[in-house]
């Protein structure tokens, strides 16, 4: 077998702590936080003198973690546009299953997000939105209904 599991998804953010705090309120619970820096970080990014600082973050049933990287050096940069939409090429968002779509939207406002659309109802099946997270990330939610 060539894959043993998925081990991280890593999302470049500003901002760590504010990072943290809007996934943390998602419900993903924090492993710990660390600088990561010097020469193998360097080779492995093919940039020089990295310095950043993660949050690595699991979920809940602790098969999927997320890292958060805020880059001290380089600057992070911002893709153009900003906020790409939807469709454009490249990870555009995670998915995450919850209880309460309606108040998990309420409670991430209060760190920011904002939904690009609205809460759709998908046949009898599932309750679903799309809001724009940390670093511009589109987060996803997903409530099963029945």
């Amino acid at each position: 077998m060539a894959i043993q599991r998925m081990d991280n998804v890593g999302i470049v953010v500003d901002d760590l702590v504010d990072a943290t705090a809007f996934f943390t309120e998602l419900g993903l619970e924090l492993e710990g936080t660390a600088p990561i820096e010097g020469p193998w970080v360097d080779r492995i990014l093919g940039l020089p003198d990295v310095r950043t600082e993660i949050a690595m973050l699991r979920t809940p049933d602790g098969h999927t973690r997320l890292e958060l990287t805020a880059f001290r050096n380089p600057p992070p940069l911002t893709p153009d546009p900003a906020n790409p939409p939807p469709h454009t090429l490249g990870l555009r968002r995670l998915m995450f299953a919850v209880d309460d779509i309606k108040d998990t939207v309420a409670r991430l406002h209060t760190h920011g997000a904002e939904l690009i659309g609205e809460i759709t109802q998908f046949e009898d099946a599932y309750l679903l939105c799309y809001l724009r997270g940390p670093g511009g990330v589109i987060v996803a939610l997903a409530e099963a209904l029945g």
